[in-house]
Order: C-alpha cells, then sequence, then structure tokens
C-alpha cells in the first residue's frame, strides 16, 4: 500500500496508517482541490507517528467521459494523466509532488469547464500548460507524444518556443 491512501468521507473512521495498519490517527492539516470536489487530509498515526495523505471525495464519484479523436467515449481516469506525466518527467527533476500539482491543476480545468463530458484535447492542452510551468523537456517530451509532430520541423518549432519563453523569463525588465 501506498502512503496516499483513498478514502470515502463516510469510511473516514476506518482511515487506517498504510505503514502500521493502526486506525488512531490524527488530521494536521485539511485542503480541498479538485475545485473543492476532494479534501486532501494530512494525517499523522499516533501510534507509529508516521505521515501519510487522504483524499476524500465529496458525494458520489463524478462519472466523466473523455470524448476520444475518433469520438468514441472513455471514462475520465486520473491514472492515464498521472502515468503520461512520469514518462514525460522520466530522470527529470520533478517530484511526484509536483507531478501530482499538475494532475490537480488538470483536473480543476475539467470541473471548470465540463461537466459530464470533456475532450482528449482538452485534457492535453492543460497537461501541456501546466507541465510547461514545471519543466520544459518534460513538456517537450508530453508534446512530441500528445502532439504526434509528423516532422522534425514541427518538433523544432515548438523547441524554439519553448526556448524563447525561457530566454524572455530570463531578461531583465525595464520600466
Amino acid at each position: 500500500m501506498t502512503a496516499n491512501s483513498i478514502c470515502s468521507v463516510s469510511l473516514e473512521k476506518l482511515v487506517k496508517c498504510p505503514f502500521c495498519k493502526e486506525n488512531k490517527d490524527k488530521v494536521i492539516d485539511s485542503r480541498s482541490s479538485e475545485a473543492g470536489r476532494v479534501i486532501r487530509r494530512r494525517r499523522q498515526c499516533l501510534i507509529c507517528k508516521r505521515r501519510f495523505t487522504t483524499y476524500e471525495k465529496i458525494g458520489e464519484s463524478f462519472k466523466l467521459s473523455v470524448i476520444k479523436k475518433d469520438n468514441s467515449r472513455v471514462p475520465y481516469d486520473r491514472d492515464k494523466v498521472i502515468s503520461g506525466l512520469q514518462k514525460a518527467c522520466y530522470k527529470r527533476p520533478v517530484s511526484a509532488e509536483q507531478i501530482q500539482w499538475v494532475a490537480d491543476k488538470v483536473e480543476e480545468d475539467i470541473f471548470k469547464n465540463s461537466d459530464k463530458e470533456v475532450s482528449s484535447k482538452f485534457v492535453g492542452e492543460s497537461t501541456m500548460r501546466h507541465l510547461r510551468a514545471v519543466d520544459k523537456v518534460a513538456y517537450i517530451r508530453f508534446a512530441s507524444v500528445y502532439r504526434d509532430f509528423t516532422d522534425a520541423g514541427d518538433l523544432i518549432e515548438e523547441v524554439t518556443l519553448a526556448i524563447s519563453e525561457v530566454d524572455e523569463a530570463e531578461q531583465p525588465k525595464l520600466f
């Protein structure tokens, strides 16, 4: 079991420490994420003193469909977003927390703009926008798969754009 556990609000008393399996803990910090649909709680086990995180979904789990390029619909799966991010960030200085942050931001974008269905294009573009702020190389890797560049010129154009953003960000601002 990982240190990140998912539980339901109604099952809160059944939360067990992923390390020692005891159900005696205290909440250290609570934060809302996913546009208020999930509560992230940082907990500390009273037995082994280790810390872990739980995510409590408010109400029924949402049923969101992703509309793919061929117009087929598949259930939204956060793990697919995280898997793509992990592949793009492989051997890059991007922490697991940063990957989770990007996934959280993508879901916030989805919930703000969609109700029951979202296009795969929207999910991909949102992922790229947030990943770009974290790591430019990981962004290029993700974009190269997501955008399916047909030739090296398209890839070079995207890299040039990302480099120019870095150059502009490093330039001192003159007033």
